[in-house]
């Protein structure tokens, strides 16, 4: 007899929430091994191939390329033990390790979830009992479109089914490929509406919802049999702030009261008062969803704005002399040294004099946290959006192993492979920003870092060297810092210490 097991979008691990699918390794009917990668989808963090932990015949996947799902959303279901795999390893999982996320062996049996008692009241959690579970076979299908007939889930496994006419709805995301139209799986949190239930499956639209104060029971769904999407309450919350219609207060009961949109608070919860100026809802234009690598940088700068009083210093240096004594290294033999390797250097010794710019700090318990190991993150632009790469015990590697992890990370970052592990823990970041052909910028501190060093272009500037005016490759560094862990005179210290290293590289050689 097969049993149709159901995998979900895994924790991926850092906090991650969401996945967006790039691409299905598989199709509906394969076999697939325990272990074997289903579908590549990229985090905020990088792109993981996911592998399922069961053997068997798929059949069904959820969501399209393209689409995103929230972390425990269904991926696809697999018929288990059927005879179409015979020689398929479908006896238990596999026990390996994705980031935060062990695949085990199926579970026997799932909670079930009971109606509620007849005559009782709606329930004061936001969600309704699913429907109790009814026989597949009165559906004429069974679980993921298998037909009438077929080997079935026993009652009470992952993928039991009830038909159409009792309720049940989808665990996950309606329209998935070879899904019947008759036969759903049950388990569904479901808000509650005073006549039954609303059809709200994501957490994210939930959420999205209840943030800004929305009422869902007041929403019609454009999704399957109601569905009420991410874009129903983005239409319906535009339409509030243009005043086209009237939205619940945020925070207040569920009493029916209502006040008219402009009453409402603003982006930050401060009260905006009725008839004061409101920025007008843009209602053309392209619109480009803030999701993946794109949507974790925007929650992270602006987490950093909000909570890190910074403040910027710099200073134009004659990195002529370290120019050249990158030149001679090269000319040497052996690796080359990329001249970020040479910055990353400074960096670390700069670090070890001024301790109190690797730090962190705790707000909760009013700590500063000096940090006794440096990881070191660079900027990295790629087609996918701005990265940070870490760099591990940067204060522990010489010039050439600083050259080769940065190499290594470039290119990973580059071919879309960075890991979630090479995207965090940084204790400090290097930012060259030179590289776009500019000379100067104030850097946003990458959260919960406490200073970012930034790099402008290097280029022939006339300079006063040695009592008289030459052409010299001139570069501007700027220091953005946290003003809670140090002073002006610390940051500038520190930024000091760099520009002296660049200008007399040999200023190196006393910290080595």
């Amino acid at each position: 007899m097969a049993q149709v097991l159901e995998f979900k979008l895994p924790d991926l691990g850092e906090g991650l929430t969401e996945a967006e699918i790039v691409r299905w390794l598989v199709q509906v009917g394969d076999v697939v091994a325990v272990d074997q990668p289903v579908v590549e989808v990229e985090t905020a963090k990088a792109m993981v191939e996911v592998p399922c932990p069961y053997g068997g015949v798929v059949t069904a996947r959820f969501g399209d390329e393209g689409s995103e799902l929230p972390v425990g959303a269904p991926l696809i279901t697999v018929a288990v033990g059927a005879p179409a795999d015979a020689d398929a390893d479908v006896d238990e999982g596999s026990g390996n390790v994705l980031v935060g996320y062990g695949t085990q062996a199926p579970p026997s049996r799932r909670r079930r979830v009971r109606p509620a008692a007849p005559g009782s009241g709606p329930r004061t959690d936001g969600f309704a009992a699913a429907a109790a579970a009814a026989p597949s076979s009165a559906a004429g299908t069974g679980p993921a479109g298998v037909p009438a007939g077929s080997p079935a889930a026993p009652a009470g496994s992952p993928a039991a089914v009830v038909p159409e006419a009792a309720g049940a709805v989808a665990d996950g995301v309606f329209g998935s490929d070879g899904a019947a139209g008759a036969g759903r799986t049950v388990g569904a949190e479901w808000a509650v509406r005073a006549e039954g239930p609303v059809p709200v499956i994501s957490p994210l639209v939930r959420r999205l919802a209840r943030e800004n104060g929305l009422d869902l029971r007041e929403l019609a769904g454009s999704g399957p049999d109601g569905l009420i999407l991410r874009a129903d309450v983005e239409s319906a919350l535009r339409a509030a702030g243009a005043g086209l219609g009237t939205v619940r207060v945020p925070g207040e009961r569920t009493s029916g009261a209502e006040r008219p949109s402009a009453a409402r608070g603003d982006a930050d919860g401060v009260p905006v008062a009725s008839g004061a100026a409101r920025t007008p809802v843009v209602t053309d234009g392209v619109r480009v969803p803030l999701r993946g690598v794109r949507g974790a940088v925007a929650d992270k700068l602006s987490r950093s704005r909000r909570e890190i009083p910074d403040a910027t210093c710099w200073v134009d240096a004659d990195a002529t002399e370290l120019m050249r004594a990158r030149a001679a290294m090269n000319a040497a033999g052996g690796p080359k040294i990329p001249l970020l390797a040479l910055l990353a250097r400074i960096c670390t010794a700069a670090l070890a004099r001024h301790p109190e710019l690797n730090s962190t700090v705790d707000m909760d318990a009013r700590e500063i946290v000096r940090l006794d190991r440096v990881h070191l993150g660079f900027a990295a632009q790629t087609e996918r959006g701005l990265v940070v790469p870490v760099v591990r015990d940067a204060h522990a590697r010489d010039t050439e192993s600083l050259g080769a992890e940065l190499a290594r990370l470039t290119e990973a970052a580059r071919t879309g492979t960075l890991t979630p592990g090479d995207l965090t823990g940084g204790t400090f970041t290097l930012n060259n920003y030179g590289v776009f052909g500019v000379d100067g910028s104030t850097p946003i501190i990458n959260h919960p870092e406490a200073a970012m060093l930034g790099v402008g272009r290097i280029v022939p500037k006339p300079w006063v060297h040695e009592g008289e005016l030459a052409v010299r490759q001139v570069v501007q560094l700027s220091l953005t810092f946290d003003h809670r862990v140090c002073d002006g005179g610390t940051a500038g210290g520190f930024l000091r210490f760099v520009a002296d290293c660049v200008e007399q590289p040999a200023v190196l050689l006393r910290t080595l």
